[in-house]
């Protein structure tokens, strides 16, 4: 166990890199950049179909009892972190332009991720059920809240307006429903093509963000923002996931959770989605936004998968007697 929990680059971030490097230098524009446009926004909604097949219904029903940490790994979610999105970006006005300044409060609004907020809670001997329960409602309710969230704090910067969406709605929530209502019929092909559904979940995003940097680079992207502006970007994401880190702990333990709970709080509501966050980013703006609004994303899922597994070491290593240290919250 211990052995996994190594630092080191995130793959499919690296794939990430290729991908900006590539819109950077071989941008998509003239009549090309409609067809590649047109493409993602139906490569999102297969995305979103899809996300809503994989959405177990028992997964939900078995942690459902640890009510406590969901309602804190949601409040995490689209209350505390939203909060400091908003104080990072008026404190970053000074240094950051405000298009990426917007872009933290994008990155501080989207759900929490799935798939690595259970596999760290596991590895640090969390509460595994609630986990899957917390970040799936997490994921579900994000497909609704993200945009309302976006439409009423970055209505001014060129996207989401309250009257858009339905728009985003019909790209995003509809497909989640009915992939979620024809899950009994997909089960069987999902459960045989794990390895190939992830490939697509990051083909998708690996698109989207090709297309969002050409329009950007077209635009004039890396003449507008330098060095110093992905620097200063870097150090916000690092003081946003170190308030999320210390206050879902300090706020776990002051609740008087188990330390299973606890790590399950820990990690699922300290963590942003890159899978669901850049395709609602691509539904959400124009294009020529999206690639300076989703840098602080992409550089938060870095760090959140680094400090995560150092979290997750230091919490594996813990005392046995630590286990039964505390009341348990979500018994009952």
């Amino acid at each position: 166990m211990k052995s996994s929990l190594t630092l080191k680059l995130d793959p499919f971030l690296t794939a990430l890199i290729a991908t900006v490097t590539l819109a950077s230098l071989l941008p998509v524009h003239g009549a090309g950049a409609p067809v590649v446009a047109g493409v993602s926004y139906f490569a999102v909604m297969l995305l979103f179909f899809l996300h809503g097949a994989k959405l177990s219904r028992d997964a939900i029903l078995n942690g459902i009892r640890a009510w406590p940490i969901h309602v804190a790994v949601i409040l995490a979610s689209f209350v505390m972190f939203p909060l400091f999105g908003i104080a990072l970006r008026a404190l970053a006005g000074t240094w950051l332009n405000p298009t990426i300044g917007a872009g933290l409060v994008l990155l501080a609004i989207m759900p929490s991720t799935v798939q690595s907020s259970i596999a760290f809670t596991s590895l640090a001997g969390g509460n595994v059920p609630a986990a899957v329960c917390s970040a799936s409602a997490s994921s579900l309710i994000g497909v609704v809240v993200t945009p309302l969230l976006a439409a009423l704090l970055l209505a001014g910067n060129g996207g989401v307006s309250l009257d858009s969406i339905s728009g985003i709605a019909l790209q995003l929530l509809v497909p989640f429903i009915v992939g979620h209502l024809c899950r009994p019929l997909l089960l069987g092909l999902l459960t045989r093509h794990k390895s190939l559904l992830t490939m697509v979940d990051r083909g998708v995003i690996l698109l989207v963000v090709y297309s969002a940097f050409s329009a950007a680079v077209v635009e004039g992207l890396w003449h507008r923002y330098s060095a110093v502006d992905l620097l200063w970007t870097f150090a916000f994401c690092a003081v946003l996931l170190t308030l999320a880190l210390v206050s879902t702990t300090t706020a776990a333990r002051l609740l008087r959770f188990s330390k299973e709970d606890e790590i399950t709080v820990v990690f699922c509501g300290s963590k942003k989605s890159l899978v669901s966050g850049v395709p609602m980013a691509s539904a959400m703006f124009p294009p020529a936004l999206v690639g300076p609004m989703i840098l602080p994303l992409m550089l938060f899922h870095q760090l959140q998968l680094m400090a995560c597994a150092v979290l997750a070491r230091r919490y594996a290593r813990r005392p046995a007697t630590e286990l039964t240290d505390a009341v348990p919250a979500a018994a009952g």
